[in-house]
């Protein structure tokens, strides 16, 4: 990841089952397991989540 992955940051997926979306950034939170979750907004308005290794900042 270039950038931080921060509230509010435009990103697009690059990994996993969402790979080619792009949305901003809303929640952002770490699971159980310690791994980083956020959950991304497309422009359609269309949410879902994804691990924060898997998304480029742009």
């Amino acid at each position: 990841m270039d950038k931080k992955v921060i509230d509010g940051a435009s990103c697009n997926v690059v990994a996993g089952t969402h790979a080619g979306k792009s949305g901003v950034i809303r929640d952002i939170n770490t699971s159980k397991t310690g791994h980083l979750t956020i959950t991304v907004v497309q422009e359609n308005g269309v949410r879902f989540k994804t691990l924060a290794k898997n998304v480029a900042v742009v």
